[in-house]
């Protein structure tokens, strides 16, 4: 299943538990997991999580990024802000799939009001275990980041 080893994964409340299973998960599978946050519960501001996982993205290249609030929109519409991150909104793995094969996508966000955990895992898995197809899709990507340019 592997591919990357490093993930950066973060929720806001609304996605804390599945947050939670997912980190379990991916470290029981040999990925090296860091946790953005949040650590329980209570209220807080999902751009703010994005940002620390967006962030960590750029700075590493090599390694993946997993978002999760109640819908997964909020968390896709911050990340994709960053320029080089390219977050994609996951509800089933064929989307996962393409979004890594097709679009180079390194964060995959997901709503946990929307799917449980085993649909998350198996998202989560086929998203990591993707590469990149290249190829044809390879100056689409690069029209992306001209885009990013502009800003």
């Amino acid at each position: 299943m592997m591919r990357c080893h490093k993930v950066y994964i973060g929720s806001d409340h609304g996605g804390f538990l599945l947050k939670q299973e997912l980190s379990c998960f991916l470290s029981s599978h040999g990925f090296e997991v860091e946790d953005a946050g949040v650590y329980n519960t209570d209220s807080a501001d999902y751009p703010d999580i994005a940002i620390m996982v967006s962030e960590k993205v750029q700075q590493n290249p090599e390694s993946k990024g997993i978002l999760v609030c109640g819908s997964g929109i909020g968390m896709s519409m911050v990340a994709n802000k960053f320029k080089g991150i390219r977050a994609a909104l996951c509800s089933e793995p064929l989307s996962a799939k393409l979004s890594r094969e097709h679009n180079d996508a390194n964060i995959l966000c997901l709503g946990a009001r929307l799917i449980g955990t085993a649909m998350a895992t198996e998202i989560a898995s086929v998203f990591l275990s993707t590469d990149f197809s290249g190829d044809r899709h390879e100056k689409r990507i690069q029209k992306i980041t001209k885009i990013e340019e502009r800003k």
